[in-house]
Order: structure tokens, then sequence, then C-alpha cells
């Protein structure tokens, strides 16, 4: 048996882990209108710009398949659902020592702003990143108007 040095901050941390990961999660109402917790195993990060003719989401989504995400659109909500599945071992006597990667089923939503052009949405799939790119209204883009000096 080896010896391994107590850090009285490693308990703290992994309470801290476990909190933030319980407290991000949001309720939904469940079968027979009674709330339940919706529990996802993992939260994939995203990052969302601004063009001047459109917006782009880009996510991670580190070993997910791109059967397995799902992209909708709806009363202008785009929601991004799939699974990350936890891979199993080609050894059969393989062990695991450490497991800090987050598997499962995850789920993200977020409300379009109102000049994106919902029909024109377009998703694409690349080296683990998710890339969904929303066009803006003809309306919304920013047009010059050139201002004439009176002499």
């Amino acid at each position: 048996m080896s010896i391994v040095r107590w850090d009285p901050f490693r308990d703290l941390e992994d309470l801290t882990d476990r909190l933030t990961r319980l407290v991000g999660r949001p309720a939904l109402r469940g079968e027979g209108d009674r709330e339940r917790l919706m529990v996802p195993d993992w939260v994939p990060p995203v990052d969302i710009a601004e063009t001047s003719d459109a917006y782009v989401l880009k996510a991670e989504l580190p070993e997910v398949s791109s059967k397995d995400v799902k992209v909708s659109v709806q009363d202008g909500v785009l929601c991004l659902e799939g699974e990350r599945r936890r891979q199993t071992p080609a050894e059969s006597d393989a062990r695991f020592h450490r497991v800090e990667r987050a598997y499962g089923c995850f789920m993200r939503s977020f409300v379009l702003p109102d000049n994106v052009d919902e029909s024109k949405l377009e998703a694409t799939f690349k080296d683990g990143v998710l890339t969904v790119r929303m066009p803006k209204t003809e309306q919304a883009k920013p047009k010059a108007i050139e201002v004439k000096v009176a002499a």
C-alpha cells in the first residue's frame, strides 16, 4: 500500500465541483404537471460571435458523433441536444484510475435575437466543433448613408 499525502483542500474542491454542477441545472415541467430536475451529465462550452451579416455559434463536442447531435429551432429558441457515449476499454481487465471527463446527454438552448432569419440557419460539424450560422434578416443589416456637407 502506498502512502498518499492528505490534502484538506481536495475534498473541498470535489464538493465545490459537485455543487456547481448541481446548481447549474434547469428545472423543467415533467409528466403529470410535476416539476422534475433535468440532470445533464455535462454541458459543452459554446462561443457566440456576431458579424455584420450573421451570428455564429460554436460548440465544443469532442468525441461526439454527428449522428448523436440534434440542432433545432422553434419559436425563437435554438436548441442543441446530443450525447457523448462512455467508451469501454478494449481489454476486459483494464481498470480506470481516474475518470474526470463527463459523459452522457446534454441540452443547451439559446434565445435568438429578433433579427435572425430562422429559415436560413446552417449547421456544420467538423473536428468535434459544431458551428451554427444564423443569418440576420435583410432589414437588420447596417446600411451606410452618405452625409453631404453643404459649403
